[in-house]
């Protein structure tokens, strides 16, 4: 092992030891030290929004390049990208509705490239598609999405429909991902094309959260304000830190699976 990788590998194997409370504390001021580093090189928080947006479509196009050339869609989960389409076709539908912008002209673009996807795995590969291991019901996201979207939705001036649609895919795109990590730990084995996806996932989540948080820390507030009041400003925010936490256990197993050198990456029980 190379000297450079040894206190890596050390400092992987003191945090496998330690119980998950520790583990969990760790993550925690490793997530804030991030949150600090970034405050003080990004002076315009909306790149953030951006850079996340960015890779995201990066790890989209580690999808295509994977149908394309490798003609194989095992390990994707489809019903992972079946939610992903649906909270973009609804933020997209709520986007050109409520506020046209920049964003939109984005979730065109990944809506168009994730339909595409579900288009490969559902027809032209389909005997790739590891169907008994994309086991995760549907309807354990989608329905209390949409009841907690009638509960707690924006109180914007817009009408109520547009607020309840707004309110559900942002509920949605913080669960959407559960189905993935249900069927990589069916498999236990993720091959790189798709551990790639996910990882880009996780670090577009991260940026898209950190985008929220420090933009509510420098204005002290006063966005959740703007956004309304009641409940939904923090639901806002607690959906952005949850679909972080989500995939911050999988970024973990994926980061000391490349310092490891290894390509294939292996979950151990419980990780998901």
């Amino acid at each position: 092992m190379s000297g450079g990788k040894r206190p890596i590998y050390a400092l992987a194997t003191w945090l496998k030891r330690q119980p998950p409370k520790v583990k969990a504390f760790l993550s925690v001021v490793a997530g804030m030290a991030a949150l600090v580093f970034l405050r003080f090189i990004v002076h315009d928080h909306d790149n953030l929004f951006v850079a996340a947006e960015a890779v995201h479509a990066f790890g989209i196009s580690v999808l295509i390049y994977k149908l394309t050339k490798e003609r194989t869609c095992a390990g994707l989960s489809l019903k992972s990208q079946d939610l992903t389409a649906l909270f973009l076709a609804v933020r997209l539908y709520c986007s050109l509705v409520m506020e046209y912008d920049i964003h939109t002209l984005l979730d065109t673009a990944t809506l168009a490239s994730t339909l595409w996807v579900v288009y490969m795995i559902r027809f032209k590969l389909k005997s790739s598609y590891m169907e008994d291991k994309d086991n995760f019901p549907i309807y354990y996201v989608v329905v209390p999405c949409a009841l907690l979207a009638l509960a707690v939705h924006p109180s914007t001036s817009h009408n109520i429909v547009n607020r309840i649609s707004w309110a559900f895919c942002v509920y949605l795109e913080a669960v959407s991902v559960l189905p993935q990590l249900r069927s990589m730990q069916n498999t236990k084995i993720v091959e790189p094309f798709t551990a790639h996806y996910v990882f880009a996932l996780g670090v577009a989540r991260f940026l898209s959260c950190a985008h929220w948080v420090l933009q509510v820390l420098d204005t002290r507030g006063r966005l959740l304000t703007a956004l309304g009041y009641g409940l939904w400003p923090p639901m806002v925010l607690l959906s952005e830190i949850i679909q972080t936490f989500i995939l911050a256990d999988f970024c973990y197993y994926y980061v000391k699976s490349i310092f490891g050198g290894q390509l294939v990456l292996r979950l151990p029980s419980g990780v998901v």
